[in-house]
C-alpha cells in the first residue's frame, strides 16, 4: 500500500527544502562574487546557467558521494580555487568598471561558478545524500530545488555589493575562511598532518589576511597609476 509512505515522502521533501535553505549561503556568495562585474543581463544569465550546470554535476557527485569525498587533494584544490577567486574579485573591485568588465568574461564567470560551487558543495552533498535515503528521485529533487534558492540569493548579494562596495571586502573575507577551511580539512592534510582545530583556524585566518592584503595592494597600485 503506497499510502503509509506518503508522510515519510513529505517529511523527506521538507527536509531537503530546509537543507537547501541552510546550506545555500556560501555557494550563493561565491556565485555573486564571480558575476559581480558583469552587466545586469549577463549577470542574471550567468547565475542561472552556472547554478544549473553546477547542480547537474552535483547530482552525479551525490550518487557516488562516499567515494568522491574521500579522494585526496579535491578539497585542497577547491580551497585554493576559492581563495584565488576572492583575490581576482579584489583585483576587479580595484579597477574602474569599464576595465573590470573587460577582464571578467561571461564564459569565464560561468566556469568559476561551476567549479567553485562543486568544490564547495561537500556539505550539501552529504546532507542531501543522507536525507534522500538513497532515493535517486529525491536526490534530483533536492539538488534541483537548490537552483532557485541559489539564484535568488546570488542576485540579492550581487545587488547589495553594487550598492555597498564595502561588502565586497566582507564577502572576500568569508570566501577566505571557506577556502582556508577546505584546504585544512582535505583528507590528505588530515591523514599526514592531523591538524588540530587551532591549526584550521590559523589557515582560515591566513587565507583571509592574504585576500585583504591583495585587495589593499591592488587599491594602492591603482592609486599610483591614476
Amino acid at each position: 500500500m503506497p499510502t503509509p509512505h506518503i508522510p515519510r515522502l513529505v517529511f523527506d521533501c521538507l527536509s531537503l527544502v530546509l537543507i537547501d535553505l541552510l546550506l545555500a549561503g556560501d555557494n550563493a556568495l561565491v556565485i555573486a562574487m564571480a558575476v559581480r562585474t558583469l552587466s545586469p543581463r549577463e549577470r542574471r544569465i550567468g547565475i542561472v546557467f552556472g547554478a544549473a550546470g553546477a547542480v547537474v554535476l552535483r547530482i552525479a557527485i551525490t550518487i557516488i558521494a562516499a567515494q568522491i569525498l574521500t579522494v585526496e587533494f579535491i578539497k585542497l584544490a577547491g580551497g585554493l580555487l576559492v581563495v584565488w577567486i576572492a583575490v581576482k574579485v579584489m583585483r576587479d573591485a580595484a579597477e574602474p568598471p569599464a576595465e573590470s568588465a573587460v577582464q571578467r568574461t561571461f564564459m569565464r564567470a560561468i566556469g568559476f561558478i561551476v567549479v567553485a560551487d562543486i568544490t564547495m558543495s561537500t556539505d550539501n552533498v552529504l546532507a542531501i545524500a543522507g536525507a534522500s535515503r538513497g532515493s535517486i528521485p529525491l536526490i534530483i529533487f533536492g539538488l534541483g530545488l537548490s537552483i532557485p534558492f541559489i539564484v535568488l540569493s546570488s542576485n540579492v548579494i550581487a545587488v547589495v555589493m553594487d550598492r555597498y562596495p564595502f561588502t565586497v571586502w566582507l564577502g572576500a573575507a568569508i570566501l577566505g575562511r571557506v577556502g582556508g577551511e577546505m584546504m585544512a580539512t582535505d583528507p590528505y592534510i588530515e591523514r599526514v598532518f592531523h591538524p588540530p582545530q587551532a591549526a584550521v583556524y590559523a589557515v582560515e585566518a591566513a587565507a583571509i589576511a592574504l585576500i585583504v592584503a591583495a585587495g589593499r595592494f591592488f587599491r594602492h597600485d591603482r592609486f599610483h597609476r591614476s
